[in-house]
């Protein structure tokens, strides 16, 4: 009998001993570099929810008059529908920051009317609400 609880305190060691080394292995600890890059992270949602306000408040002084709720007013089926911004390939944020600085069509340039950043707040916020439906 002393034998086996002697084999059987044994394995109970030794599968503690692989399970605890185990766990080490496998567990990372929390370093300040990676609480960094969680903070980092909450910042880029903040100035991103801070770039779609900004760029809706651009879309409505700027883009409003002509494209309503996400319509076209000057040629209805160039509207800024998911569907129709994917078939006419402006479903991407270089298309649309390209289509707002030069213009097209009906469509006037903006490209000398407003700045770099203000341009490419109002393509986040038109490609955001594409995806919303408007």
């Amino acid at each position: 009998m002393k034998n086996f609880y002697r084999v059987t305190k044994g394995l109970i060691g030794t599968f503690f001993s692989f399970y605890f080394f185990i766990s080490f292995l496998f567990f990372t600890p929390v370093r300040a570099s990676d609480l960094n890059k969680v903070n980092q992270i909450k910042i880029n949602v903040q100035l991103n929810e801070l770039d779609l306000n900004s760029g809706k408040k651009l879309f409505f002084a700027n883009c409003n008059v002509c494209h309503i709720y996400g319509k076209n007013l000057i040629i209805p089926e160039k509207n800024l529908k998911k569907e129709t911004l994917e078939i006419n390939g402006m479903n991407n944020f270089d298309a649309i920051v390209y289509q707002i600085v030069n213009g097209k069509n009906g469509m006037p340039a903006f490209g000398g009317r407003l700045q770099e950043n203000e341009i490419e707040q109002i393509a986040t916020y038109v490609l955001q609400q594409s995806k919303e439906s408007f």
